[in-house]
């Protein structure tokens, strides 16, 4: 029934060669235009955790972005899980 506006959380952990190649930078760039808010942290296991929250169509999009073959360096998966957003995010950080 239209777009879903309603907010959410995006975790999502990739899996690939996504650490020193840009992908931070580039995810950040891509929720940045989608309007949302959290962050992209590299993982001492090699994934890079991303955390999105704002409305669930640009969440979907932002995981469409992930998963879709544009990225930087190579993706084998991407794993996610929705959960309520927490909104103590201010911005789009990379850690």
């Amino acid at each position: 029934m239209g777009k879903q506006v309603e907010p959410v959380r995006l975790t999502a952990w990739v899996r690939g060669r996504v650490q020193g190649v840009g992908f931070r930078w580039w995810a950040r760039s891509r929720a940045l235009e989608l309007g949302l808010a959290g962050a992209a942290t590299n993982l001492d296991d090699g994934r890079v955790e991303v955390v999105a929250e704002g409305p669930g169509a640009d969440c979907e999009r932002l995981l469409e972005h992930l998963r879709g073959g544009g990225t930087p360096g190579r993706v084998d998966s991407v794993v996610e899980r929705w959960s309520v957003p927490g909104g103590s995010f201010d911005g789009f950080i990379e850690r």
